[in-house]
């Protein structure tokens, strides 16, 4: 079973949330109250909503990720930038404060079983036909950054050496003109249903 802990400065949300993912058979909530550096007790997951601004948000999803804990963020924000930051900073997952409550066990899970999630409103699309020339590993590794993974994450997964990732990120630098990997995440989740790009074989 699961445990999840809840980060919200609203009483009536953390409410709700503990009795939503209480009522799931393989989840368990607790939930804190939000003061000073957040005294977390061990979870598998903690769900972070807090209303303060997103410098609070960033510094307490960086000291959660650095424990070991992996973060969910429930936002408020519709914010691409705020989402990417928000990976940046170590979230695995990201969901919209309006979603269903379906979706946020599906995100829970999702988190809870490694791999990243993010809300429906912030589904990756395509890149821009004007990079043409991104190969399917260049878009596998562009993904894995979006998702926040690191370059030795990245060369696990793919079965790569951290050296060939680094190349490959050199030549997105050349082709895209974006070095940062926040850059890359924003050209990942650049949403436009009019444009994308197929990748080179």
């Amino acid at each position: 079973m699961a445990q999840i802990v809840v980060i919200s400065d609203c009483p009536l949300l953390r409410r709700g949330l503990k009795q939503v993912i209480d009522a799931a058979p393989d989840l368990r909530g607790t939930f804190v109250e939000p003061a000073g550096e957040y005294d977390v007790p061990h979870a598998d997951v903690a769900v972070v909503n807090l209303h303060t601004g997103m410098g609070d948000v960033l510094g307490l999803i960086t000291r959660l990720d650095r424990r070991g804990c992996v973060v969910l963020v429930l936002s408020p924000s519709v914010s691409h930038d705020d989402l990417l930051l928000s990976v940046e900073a170590g979230a695995r997952g990201y969901v919209s404060q309006s979603a269903a409550e379906t979706e946020l066990l599906t995100a829970l899970r999702t988190i809870a079983s490694g791999r990243s999630y993010f809300s429906t409103s912030f589904n990756r699309h395509c890149l821009d036909k004007s990079h043409a020339h991104i190969t399917v590993r260049e878009r596998q590794i562009i993904d894995l950054v979006a998702s926040g993974a690191t370059d030795r994450e990245i060369a696990v997964q793919l079965n790569i050496s951290q050296h060939t990732v680094h190349s490959h990120l050199d030549r997105l630098a050349s082709k895209t003109g974006y070095r940062r990997r926040i850059d890359l995440a924003r050209l990942a989740m650049r949403q436009d249903e009019t444009t994308g790009m197929r990748p080179a074989g």
